[in-house]
């Protein structure tokens, strides 16, 4: 695993560029605190370092303290939704989950019905996700070098036809799951370009607060929406269910090109190829420390307890209650969605920060129980204590956002959900493959232990926060477009 060092890294001078006060809507009253909060730092700092930036960086150390300290005043769900350009966003956002969720189960259904495959139907349901793999690794650069908001109502535009070709019934079913999975291809571009405008339209602990209610949404989509979504298939049918897709696409679309406002390009386009751009950019930000090292305390301790939810089905089966696994899926997604409404509201944006490596030990922890073969109860509640231990991400929300150069944002988080979506798809199918040759108790105790393995070896990393008043964080922003 690869932790921080000591060396210093070139990413670490970089700020992301703040967005201009007309591109953002300040929030009922917290514009009151800044200055308190900015004065309580100052005298807590060491004497020798203030007085070698007032005599270095006194202008600079002046300037940027109110809008360091921005990150460390508490916000409230409240306030992150009084920024209207933040509810167009995020109602885009469940719009696009809902349909996705819908439109996969009705695929799922559609090709398993006209083929009488188990195998091809899961791979209907999965074909909407490894698309991701592929499109992070060659398209990313896009994301900076194309307006955010013309990326994503493009990409809902050509959801809404792939889902009413598939409604249409005009293709074969192995035809059906080629075309979704080029569709698929462009999504990394509209998910990197809708991650990298949040931190845009939120500011503090604004930003980590709209992560939270990003995060919930996915988790109540996997509460409420598999439900939902097979509803509609058993009323309208599989075909029924994608005209469903469809309307949800457009309105989507609709939504976002009258009520988002228009934001130029991060990055200038050069002579250099999209996909080259995308592998050198890939490769930069690999190479910082701070950057790779985030990057991988995001991937790995939640992704390694993926493998234990691809066993959690023949584990029900094991302990004599089959109709038990949607219980355990669902402790999971509940015990997500207390973990960013708690740790999200509740705790202010420092202690959180001091939290990470603590609630990242609670991702793997409750799973060494499963070796004991627990009850359906006991194992629920297991698995709803791991899964509160995913908010540990929330701590590393603004460090990650402060090491990423601004002018590859786009292509930064789009790294990230690439990483963190083709790690989840590889651990779990490794927890498929070992629980042919173990049991499933043991399976999700392997998982767990591998996941407390990892937070272990990159403990520095969860554990270091940056310092809010550091002299690196008075750098200029670098200029869009600008290379590392």
């Amino acid at each position: 695993m690869t932790t921080l060092q000591n060396a210093p890294d070139p990413a670490q001078g970089l700020v992301p560029q703040a967005a201009p006060e007309s591109a953002r809507e300040p929030a009922q009253g917290s514009g009151q605190r800044a200055p308190h909060e900015c004065a309580q730092v100052s005298e807590q700092e060491p004497t020798h370092e203030a007085a070698h930036r007032s005599v270095h960086q006194p202008s600079q150390v002046r300037a940027c303290r109110p809008v360091q300290e921005e990150a460390q005043v508490r916000a409230g769900y409240r306030e992150v939704f009084a920024v209207g350009q933040f509810r167009v966003l995020f109602s885009g956002y469940v719009l696009f989950l809902g349909g996705e969720t819908v439109k996969m189960l009705a695929l799922s259904v559609t090709v398993y019905a006209g083929t009488g495959s188990p195998l091809l139907g899961a791979l209907a349901y999965v074909t909407g996700f490894l698309p991701h793999a592929l499109g992070g690794t060659l398209l990313l650069a896009y994301a900076d070098r194309w307006p955010p908001r013309a990326v994503m109502v493009g990409y809902d535009l050509i959801r809404a036809v792939l889902a009413a070709v598939l409604a249409a019934g005009l293709l074969s079913p192995v035809g059906m799951l080629v075309l979704v999975f080029v569709a698929g291809v462009p999504g990394a571009v509209a998910s990197a370009a809708r991650g990298a405008l949040l931190p845009e339209l939120l500011d503090g602990d604004r930003y980590v607060l709209g992560r939270a209610l990003f995060s919930m949404a996915a988790g109540g989509t996997q509460v409420l929406g598999f439900a939902a979504g097979g509803m509609l298939i058993a009323v309208l049918g599989p075909c029924g269910a994608l005209w469903v897709t469809v309307v949800s696409c457009l309105l989507s679309a609709a939504l976002l090109r009258l009520r988002l406002a228009e934001r130029p390009h991060r990055a200038a386009a050069t002579a250099e190829g999209g996909v080259r751009e995308t592998w050198r950019v890939n490769r930069e930000l690999l190479r910082r420390t701070t950057v790779r090292s985030s990057l991988l305390a995001q991937w790995l301790p939640a992704a390694l307890v993926v493998g234990a939810e691809g066993v959690l089905v023949p584990y029900a089966d094991r302990i004599g209650v089959p109709g038990a696994a949607g219980m355990l899926f669902t402790a999971v997604a509940l015990g997500m969605l207390a973990g960013d409404l708690v740790i999200g509201r509740l705790v202010a944006p420092r202690c959180r920060e001091r939290l990470a490596g603590p609630l990242a030990l609670l991702l793997g922890a409750p799973l060494l129980g499963f070796v004991l073969s627990p009850g359906p109860v006991v194992a629920a509640l297991l698995l709803a204590g791991s899964g509160f231990g995913v908010a540990y991400q929330l701590g590393l929300a603004r460090r990650f956002l402060e090491v990423v150069p601004e002018g590859n944002r786009g292509q930064a988080f789009g790294l990230a959900l690439t990483g963190t979506m083709t790690a989840q798809g590889v651990f779990a199918a490794g927890g498929g493959a070992l629980g042919e040759v173990a049991a499933p108790g043991l399976v999700v105790g392997a998982a767990g232990a591998a996941s407390l393995l990892s937070v272990l070896a990159l403990w520095r990393v969860l554990t270091s926060y940056p310092r809010v008043a550091s002299s690196r964080r008075t750098a200029a922003p670098r200029k869009s477009g600008a290379r590392p």
